[in-house]
């Protein structure tokens, strides 16, 4: 039987017991229901009923007991030792007032003293206690069971290629360098490296995007994805607690686990306030007892403090809206790796954002083609010319151009005589319109050097104006000529990520300052900053790795920062920031310098790492103001403060309702982050197309 069951079954007996309780004890005064006459009559066996269901109940919910004196005897008082008092100083004025009743019935032959027995408070108070017990525990259980159901995702066996047969191995056998077959709907085992085939894989374990990604040889699967559509044969390369996935469970296992700053303030604060409140209660029975009351009336005040004072609430504050928000972060691909991640990302101030692979795609693109006559047969023209000369180069810009004139199906030309120029360009012979022509590629002094006479000045007139507003933008400019002049230029850029525009600006709706650190060039990074809003102030370009980490450490000064990257590169200030976010496609080196990881590859991801995290300690403070107001009102009230003014009183039972109210109220008020929804983006319209068609 689960522990959870076995709660709920405690507590359903404990419930049926204490009705009886209350029925023997209140129901026939205040309900004027229908008595036994045999207890009517016999009040000595009255009392010895209603101590057996008090101790029954007791022996029931022993463990609350159990825990709470262990606390009071090691100097540690917890939540639980308030129950504790509370009910123990209940049962035992109880049982000593039947036992002096007892013997005064015998006596005098009357039955006296009803009024003043608590057993029914003992047993309210503790199934009360209980019930509360077991919501807290259902709600610690969602995290508990996210962590299973992640962990019941991963395959147990994997299908493996022996000798060219196909065995079934169970998933802690497969080793490294294994070559295991994937066959349609097969969950992936292990991490691994596509050997043949091609397929659709559905990633939405790892990153939350339902969309499934297309697969080819030398492409990367990763365990516990979904092989949709064809056959692949892959090799292992990282097995059981090595995989992505795996790391994942152990980060989310970690962050719920653990103990953030403001939970440990909060427990700190239980500690000496239980302290007080036991103080508090002796006060209100000297108190009281020695105003004249009588001795029943001063332990129900004494009680009553002790358990509405009760700072279950308090404990319970920071730790149940942590487990709920790792949780909720996991399940959009947000992992934060500690408890503390999840604090100090909510706190962030400054964002600093990596450029390459970050705010940009990473891989140069084609971004403006301007040919000497502006229709679309010229420029296509131009293209094979460039797919040709390019072709032979392995230089990322080549590889761009060579790309896209792929995707244009231009027309694949023949060269010969190809001869590269280190630093400036290439030239190759080719035919053109039936006659042989010598063509350039390169930079602007290159292609300056190639023509002459009325050519150059044609390219000075005509070309300069572009290739200076290229460079201006950032982009890397490429002309192309002949020998019978210039043909045109075809521009090159790391592309901005559409949604980094939508980034950026929800950052900046969270009051949060943005900046951009990067080593590429002045010109490039200030383009993309102006492009996304980023003040030029806040772009720092050409930069090393050990000054990223300088840069963010004086940021530090002004404010919480967090660091956004991807690289190797970023490591050391990803390790330096308050708060280092690796974006999940990057690199292990970035991803082990982080405290949060997105699974996603995808700036919008960090936005929302941030405002689950803002979301979260929001959460928190609200339960820290409710349960510290709380008790400012309640345990005045508790006391009789306002007894003789206004005839105020709460009795225990209704100290022990209102203290597991307060605690059910912290609970479902966490559970509120499972309704957070991830930023909506809306992809931004390119405009490149309209040079280059």
């Amino acid at each position: 039987m689960t522990d959870q069951k076995k709660m709920q079954q405690d507590l359903v007996l404990s419930a049926v017991l204490t009705l009886i309780l209350f029925y023997l004890s209140t129901g026939h005064g205040l309900l004027n229901l229908p008595f036994p006459g045999v207890l009517r009559s016999n009040p000595v066996l009255l009392y010895i009923i209603q101590m057996l269901l008090s101790l029954s109940v007791i022996f029931i919910n022993r463990h609350l007991l159990a825990g709470g004196f262990a606390s009071l005897f090691h100097l540690s008082p917890n939540m639980d030792c308030l129950v504790v008092l509370g009910a123990s100083a209940a049962f035992i004025y109880s049982t000593v007032i039947s036992l002096l009743n007892i013997i005064f019935y015998k006596n005098s032959g009357e039955y006296t003293g009803e009024n003043e027995l608590y057993f029914e408070s003992c047993a309210l108070i503790l199934t009360i206690v209980a019930a509360g017990k077991v919501l807290e525990k259902a709600a610690m259980g969602r995290t508990s069971n996210a962590l299973q159901d992640l962990s019941d995702m991963s395959p147990k066996t994997a299908l493996l290629l022996v000798d060219g047969r196909e065995v079934e191995t169970a998933i802690d056998d497969v080793k490294t360098g294994d070559i295991f077959v994937l066959k349609p709907g097969m969950s992936v085992p292990v991490d691994g490296i596509i050997e043949s085939g091609t397929s659709a894989v559905n990633e939405s374990s790892l990153t939350g995007e339902s969309m499934p990604v297309d697969k080819e040889p030398g492409m990367s699967v990763s365990a516990s994805t979904i092989n949709l559509t064809g056959f692949l044969t892959c090799r292992a390369t990282n097995v059981g607690s090595d995989t992505a996935f795996s790391r994942i469970v152990q980060m989310v296992s970690d962050s719920s686990s653990g103990e953030a700053p403001i939970s440990r303030h909060a427990d700190k604060i239980s500690c000496y306030f239980i302290f007080v409140v036991i103080v508090l209660s002796v006060i209100t029975f000297v108190f009281w007892h020695i105003s004249g009351f009588e001795i029943g009336f001063s332990l129900s005040r004494a009680i009553s403090v002790l358990i509405v004072s009760c700072p279950c609430a308090l404990s319970l504050a920071a730790p149940v809206s942590i487990m709920a928000g790792t949780t909720v972060g996991s399940r959009h691909g947000i992992l934060y790796k500690t408890a503390q991640s999840i604090e100090s990302a909510g706190k962030t101030e400054i964002v600093v954002v990596d450029k390459t692979g970050t705010l940009t795609t990473g891989e140069p693109k084609v971004t403006d083609i301007i040919s000497t006559e502006g229709d679309i047969e010229h420029r296509d023209l131009l293209l094979s010319i460039a797919y040709a000369l390019e072709s032979k180069s392995e230089h990322p810009v080549a590889k761009a151009i060579c790309s896209f004139a792929s995707s244009r199906f231009v027309p694949v030309m023949e060269t010969t005589n190809f001869e590269s120029i280190p630093g400036k360009g290439i030239r190759a012979d080719l035919v053109l319109a039936g006659s042989n022509h010598t063509v350039y590629a390169g930079n602007e002094s290159f292609i300056a050097e190639s023509l002459l006479g009325d050519n150059n000045a044609k390219f000075n007139n005509e070309f300069s104006s572009a290739v200076n507003s290229f460079l201006a933008e950032g982009k890397t400019p490429t002309l192309f000529a002949s020998d019978s002049g210039m043909l045109g230029v075809i521009a090159v850029s790391d592309d901005i990520k559409d949604e980094s525009y939508a980034a950026v600006h929800a950052l900046r709706n969270e009051g949060i300052h943005v900046c951009m650190v990067t080593g590429d060039n002045l010109a490039a990074s200030e383009s993309v900053g102006s492009q996304l809003g980023i003040e030029a102030d806040d772009v720092i370009s050409e930069v090393m790795p050990d000054e990223k980490a300088a840069i963010v450490q004086k940021l530090k000064e002004t404010g919480r920062v967090a660091m956004i990257g991807d690289g190797v590169n970023d490591a050391p200030a990803l390790t330096v920031a308050d708060t280092g976010i690796a974006i999940g496609a990057g690199t292990d080196v970035a991803i082990d310098a982080a405290d949060v990881v997105l699974i996603r590859d995808s700036l919008v991801a960090a936005v929302d790492s941030v405002r689950l995290s803002k979301e979260t300690l929001r959460i928190i403070h609200q339960n820290l103001v409710w349960a510290i107001s709380y008790n400012i009102i309640g345990i005045p009230l508790a006391a009789g403060c306002f007894y003789r003014a206004f005839g105020w009183l709460l009795n225990p039972m209704f100290c022990a309702a209102a203290m597991s109210i307060s605690s059910i109220f912290v609970i479902t008020n966490a559970l509120r982050l499972f309704s957070f929804t991830t930023t909506k983006i809306s992809v931004r319209e390119s405009t490149d197309d309209e040079n280059m068609l």
